[in-house]
């Protein structure tokens, strides 16, 4: 994986892997190799600049397979223009839980009674929930707000549908849905409170105001953002 600098403003980068390893790099200075059930989120701001590539000693001819989810988290409008910052969370001090056969690892925000030590900016929750036998898994008083749910291995069923890996659900309720899961299914459960306000993406930029996202693309394309140390990779504007 060789992903070049490119830059975000606007919004927020929440990376988590099942599999493999990635090091992240940024504007801010930030090196970090993220591994499996650690937490990456970087906070674009006003404006960011990142790489995101297999580690050196990844580069020696073996065949390594990665597997992993980032989800871009818009941010309330008085966030939008912060610092840009980096934080990162160790598997081991992700809050985890065993409860009626279920594995559930809270990555970011509030759920199922844990709370990530995550430094997050609105309501919102990313969680890994694993089984090893068939079960069931009732998510109501358990999360707040808008819930999507990955399948990342395993199936699950949604009264006569199955679901297989892959694939994402949207619940057409907040606050409340219930699945039946697979023996070894793997979830990963994101969501929140909805924003009141509408917001705008373009390209890596994410904002209210689409004059802010018009700007956004000529400060990259006059190359005026901040440049990741040592690195004089670019992506252009598509």
């Amino acid at each position: 994986m060789g992903v070049d600098q490119h830059p975000h403003v606007g919004l927020s980068t929440l990376t988590y892997l099942f599999e493999g390893e990635i090091e992240h790099r940024d504007s801010t200075g930030a090196v970090q190799k993220i591994g499996p059930g650690d937490v990456g989120f970087m906070t674009a701001g006003k404006g960011v600049t990142h790489t995101e590539r297999s580690p050196k000693d990844w580069y020696d001819g073996k065949v390594r397979t990665m597997h992993g989810y980032q989800i871009w988290v818009a941010m309330p409008i008085d966030k939008e223009e912060i610092e840009p910052n980096f934080q990162f969370i160790s598997k081991r001090d992700v809050p985890v839980i065993d409860s009626d056969g279920l594995t559930i690892k809270v990555a970011a925000g509030r759920a199922f009674g844990l709370q990530s030590p995550l430094n997050v900016y609105s309501d919102l929750f990313m969680v890994d929930v694993f089984s090893e036998e068939q079960n069931t898994l009732d998510l109501s008083d358990q999360v707040k707000g808008e819930i999507a749910i990955v399948v990342a291995t395993g199936s699950v069923t949604d009264g006569e549908d199955v679901i297989e890996a892959g694939q994402m659900l949207i619940s057409k309720t907040e606050d409340e849905c219930t699945l039946e899961l697979a023996a070894n299914t793997q979830l990963l459960l994101f969501g929140g409170q909805p924003f009141p306000e509408e917001r705008f993406l373009m390209w890596n930029f994410v904002s209210h105001s689409k004059e802010r996202l018009e700007q956004a693309k000529q400060e990259w394309q006059s190359k005026k953002f901040p440049k990741v140390p040592g690195d004089e990779t670019y992506i252009p504007f598509p």
